[in-house]
């Protein structure tokens, strides 16, 4: 479980002040209007920004202090971060080499993970030989092939065209299931918050201003915001 306590950090023109919990296989949608602090969220919980108070808690062990590389979290940037250099294979298991993990382990990672994100047979392909749906799902492969103890992913569909971003949140749910990290999804989409989240959070100006199923949020709010943001698609 994912617990965020009072995790605080300001800048000169934004202050973010945040709480959240996330259970065992579930999954949070945060989501909220550009500027409203997503991202900067993601990178406090994943340890990417130091916070200045408060803390970040999975299974209770509190992992604020530690430096981004010892949290074995797993990140899923909005521009994929994938290495042009390596092939699919490479990519998935860069983390794994780094550790030292075992060539033979490294290649059964890969083929399971391959096959998860339905890509199989595609290891040795080269990057820049993919379409932009399934470089996703190699980032995607890449970020469960360390076994994390949280999953993070920053709006990973947003510059796809709109069908085949509807096709990659079908694919999520079920690739989703085959984890049971935690999971916090970022996007600014309401459709989407909706659809992949089991639990949804609404963010404006630094803050989470409420949080609900993916049913209730959208069609009982209890803030005047809440309302407003989900009005076009009640």
């Amino acid at each position: 479980m994912l617990e965020v306590k009072s995790l605080k950090k300001s800048y000169e023109d934004f202050f973010i002040s945040i709480d959240l919990s996330v259970g065992a296989g579930e999954t949070l949608s945060l989501v909220g209007p550009s500027g409203c602090g997503k991202t900067t969220t993601l990178n406090l919980i994943a340890g990417l920004i130091e916070p200045e108070s408060g803390s970040v808690l999975i299974d209770g062990e509190d992992i604020t202090r530690l430096p981004a590389w010892k949290r074995n979290i797993s990140v899923v940037f909005q521009d994929l971060a994938l290495f042009p250099h390596l092939d699919v294979g490479g990519n998935i298991t860069y983390g794994l080499f780094i550790r030292g993990m075992p060539k033979k382990e490294r290649r059964l990672i890969v083929e399971q993970t391959l096959e998860i994100v339905r890509l199989q047979g595609y290891s040795s392909r080269r990057i820049d030989t993919l379409s932009g749906g399934e470089r996703q799902r190699v980032a995607i492969a890449r970020a469960l092939a360390s076994s994390p103890r949280l999953l993070l992913l920053d709006e990973p569909f947003s510059s796809l065209d709109a069908p085949l971003r509807k096709d990659l949140r079908r694919d999520f749910l079920e690739i989703r299931s085959h984890s049971k990290a935690p999971c916090i999804f970022i996007t600014h989409d309401r459709e989407e918050a909706l659809m992949l989240g089991d639990k949804v959070a609404l963010m404006t100006d630094g803050r989470i201003v409420e949080t609900a199923t993916g049913k209730d949020l959208p069609s009982a709010p209890k803030t005047e915001f809440a309302r407003q943001f989900f009005e076009t698609d009640n």
